[in-house]
């Protein structure tokens, strides 16, 4: 015994003050190394056989579970792309509103009209904040609309496509006034009236002239885009596109400033009352 002691204490020495057992402990520990992957193995079957085993419910459960994570993901992503369009129309809103001289107001649509017949849409907008009727209303873009009626919190707006709206417009380039009515297509306005003679052509901006005194001078209105001469007929058919995105739309603007003294007064009224 006393002898494995001393051997023991001498095998200690020589491995802290020299390098002569390195090659020794090496072979050493890769049997050992050996002895622990054999020594591990029952833990590693029970792990696979935990895996292996796993229900056709659990993996389905499993399945679902990253089926819904992964559309919770892709709505956040609609709705950022969503913000970031609105952000961008917004900007062009405030531009847009930056180039009016009169004070205006931002509202938003709420309803369209459900008769396919009338362009007609719902705005938050009403009486409280002073909207008031024949108030004009537009987007980034151009001229929407008027109101035609209002209630406390919200407005109905018939829109300048609709088959019973006219107003007086003027080519921007040249300053020929005429009549743009609706047709009952959001796409399209029609010219009422034009002489074969008038000179308009095809991609003049029509602006709004201010005849009527309902809608302010200087607003876009519409692009013209088929000018067809008839020499049969006494007027040239002049159909333009309007700037509004009448269908697109979402946020816009009421512009204050061109209220007639009879709808003034019966605001009046009514906020008296």
């Amino acid at each position: 015994m006393m002898t494995l002691s001393f051997a023991a204490l001498i095998l200690i020495l020589v491995n802290l003050y020299t390098d002569w057992l390195t090659p020794v402990r090496s072979s050493v520990a890769n049997v050992a190394n050996s002895f622990y992957w054999v020594t591990n193995i029952p833990a590693r079957i029970a792990e696979w056989g935990t895996d292996a085993v796993k229900t056709r419910e659990a993996l389905q459960q499993e399945n679902e579970a990253l089926k819904s994570e992964l559309l919770i993901h892709r709505r956040k992503l609609q709705q950022m792309a969503t913000l970031a369009a609105e952000n961008v129309r917004l900007r062009q809103l405030l531009n847009s509103a930056d180039m009016i001289q009169d004070r205006v107001l931002v509202a938003e649509l709420i309803g369209v009209s459900p008769d396919p017949m009338a362009h007609k849409v719902i705005i938050n907008r009403g009486a409280s904040e002073g909207v008031y009727l024949g108030q004009p209303l537009l987007d980034a873009f151009g001229l929407m609309g008027q109101v035609v009626e209002v209630s406390a919190n919200s407005s109905q707006v018939l829109l300048i496509t609709d088959s019973t709206h006219a107003l007086p417009v003027q080519v921007n380039r040249n300053g020929v006034r005429a009549v743009a009515e609706g047709i009952g297509d959001l796409y399209t306005l029609k010219l009422r009236h034009v002489s074969n003679t008038v000179d308009i052509r095809e991609g003049d901006l029509l602006v709004s002239s201010g005849l009527g005194q309902r809608f302010p001078v200087g607003y876009p209105v519409a692009v013209v885009e088929r000018v067809k001469h008839d020499p049969g007929q006494p007027f040239a058919e002049v159909l333009a596109r309007p700037k509004a995105q009448m269908n697109r739309s979402r946020h816009v603007l009421l512009v204050f400033g061109n209220e007639t003294s009879a709808a003034k007064a019966e605001r009046d009224k009514e906020a008296a009352n």
